[in-house]
């Protein structure tokens, strides 16, 4: 596989997680996002988190972390204040190759 990536790029395994957001979402996310994000942003400068966000239909967020497997991924998301607020109501994991430049 290392003959298929080019030169001056490699791939990385990662973990993308859906979240689906509650119905009533709108509502209960203003409350607790100030703590959601300050969540997210050590979780991104100590490198386990690579990117979050919310789409902006209010149906989800998408967070990509890096973890040695599906569970560890899907226990890190659900260590989150959305979660426990009712925010976030289900997820979707699925394995990805991150392409990152060397």
């Amino acid at each position: 596989m290392a003959a298929e990536i080019p030169e001056g790029l490699a791939l990385e395994n990662v973990w993308a997680v859906e979240a689906d957001y509650a119905p009533d979402a709108a509502e209960r996310r203003p409350a607790v996002r100030v703590e959601h994000l300050a969540r997210i942003g050590r979780l991104m400068a100590d490198g386990t988190i690579v990117m979050a966000g919310a789409y902006a239909d209010m149906s989800g967020s998408l967070v990509v972390v890096r973890a040695a497997s599906e569970e560890a991924a899907l226990d890190i998301v659900k260590d989150d204040v959305y979660v426990r607020a009712g925010v976030w109501t289900g997820f979707r994991v699925r394995a990805m190759g991150l392409v990152s430049r060397t």
